[in-house]
């Protein structure tokens, strides 16, 4: 039911009189959903009635399968250079590869969830002719098992007016099948006080607060920073 097509990744062949081995790693397809699981197997074949059959077949899960994908913040928060370098390929297939298959985009332009490959190259079909390079300016890590999330703030340089784009994101990244970190979750969305105008500051514990002036239309105003 589930379609399965194998293919082997790592054979090694033992062969004796009327009798072989064949034993290492595979990989099945299966047609039903795409997921792909690896394997150990091992064949023994024995020459009867004028051909080859198997006479033992072992097959199990690969034994590491369980354990977490090991992977650092530093590492974490490379992953979005990953998808930087997409954008700069200037192809949104190339871009939505870098989403999971399940993945979810909520795009800063955009009012429409992205909720499938082909809805998240749609995204990067407009948002690509502005040639956008980004750069992580705060960010905040968490690690799980086989997931990861970056969250804090990044910066877009646009390249066909040099324009700089402030904004608030989270990826959420797992480890997918084909051996690679894929987004599985982004959401991207404008810096909210550029509309709302300025909030009140947090106060940090043991940073002192400092107090700076500027003028906006001719009238002076004061902010509270922390230092």
């Amino acid at each position: 039911k589930l379609e399965p097509q194998g293919e082997i990744l790592d054979g090694n062949i033992i062969v004796g009189t009327n009798w072989a081995q064949d034993a290492g790693v595979y990989e099945f397809t299966m047609g039903v959903n795409g997921q792909k699981v690896k394997g150990r197997y091992t064949f023994i074949y024995l020459f009867e009635d004028g051909e080859w059959k198997i006479s033992q077949h072992h097959s199990s899960v690969m034994p590491e399968a369980g354990k977490a994908q090991v992977i650092n913040e530093a590492e974490v928060r490379n992953l979005f250079q990953l998808w930087n370098s997409a954008l700069a390929t200037q192809d949104p297939v190339a871009v939505a590869r870098r989403y999971a298959r399940k993945a979810v985009l909520l795009p800063t332009v955009s009012d429409v969830p992205r909720t499938d490959f082909d809805l998240i190259k749609d995204y990067f079909v407009g948002f690509l002719k502005k040639k956008p390079q980004g750069e992580i300016l705060e960010s905040n890590v968490t690690i799980g098992h086989d997931w990861c999330q970056d969250a804090g703030i990044y910066e877009f340089t646009m390249g066909v007016n040099g324009d700089k784009v402030k904004g608030r994101y989270s990826f959420v990244y797992v480890w997918e099948e084909d051996d690679q970190w894929k987004i599985s979750h982004h959401h991207s969305s404008a810096m909210p006080e550029a509309f709302l105008g300025p909030a009140p500051k947090p106060v940090i514990p043991g940073k002192k607060e400092v107090k700076k002036e500027k003028k906006v239309n001719g009238t002076k105003e004061t902010d509270a920073e922390f230092a």
